[in-house]
């Protein structure tokens, strides 16, 4: 993997303890930079958007780590813990790219929100369907998953090309914008 990378920590309404503790799981692989930005979005009490400046694959949890991995879902686990039930937080995990794989965690429920925590290298395993070019719009350069807690599992939710968008209904997509 290349070195001198750098992952974006953007947040507001996340502790001190907790950003330190996220910091020193990222630091050994990354250059961490810590972007505390002011609250926009009414709904959640905390947020924390995590820019990994790498392509979601196996190969990244292999480089990352499989444990240090498990250690990030930790806390990010315990920032929910800590918070309570309801839209306290809400994740955003962005994997660069080609397409750029999001995923958005803001389950109200705790048992579900850690359960969308568990689950996200599990799709990794659907990736190569997910990204068939014969399945997917032309020029996509985004793609966003959103946990799904009625059927357990995380689904595809919006696609994004230059100028248009696109969302994931009934097996299909269908543009949106």
């Amino acid at each position: 993997m290349p070195e001198n990378l750098k992952t974006t920590l953007r947040y507001y309404g996340i502790s001190p303890w907790e950003i330190e503790v996220l910091y020193g799981f990222l630091n050994s692989h990354f250059t961490v930079i810590q972007d505390e930005i002011e609250p926009d979005d009414k709904d959640f009490v905390s947020f924390l958007e995590i820019e990994i400046p790498l392509t979601f694959n196996e190969a990244f949890f292999q480089w990352f780590d499989f444990r240090r991995w498990e250690k990030v879902k930790s806390i990010i686990k315990e920032m929910k813990r800590r918070r309570g039930s309801g839209n306290a937080i809400k994740i955003k995990i962005n994997f660069s790219g080609n397409p750029r794989i999001i995923f958005i965690i803001d389950a109200a429920d705790r048992q579900w929100f850690n359960n969308a925590v568990e689950k996200i290298d599990f799709v990794l395993e659907l990736l190569p369907y997910h990204l068939d070019p014969k399945k997917l719009p032309l020029g996509i350069l985004e793609i966003m998953y959103k946990y799904d807690s009625k059927s357990i599992r995380w689904r595809l939710d919006t696609a994004s090309s230059e100028n248009k968008k696109y969302a994931f209904k009934e097996d299909s997509w269908k543009q949106i914008t």
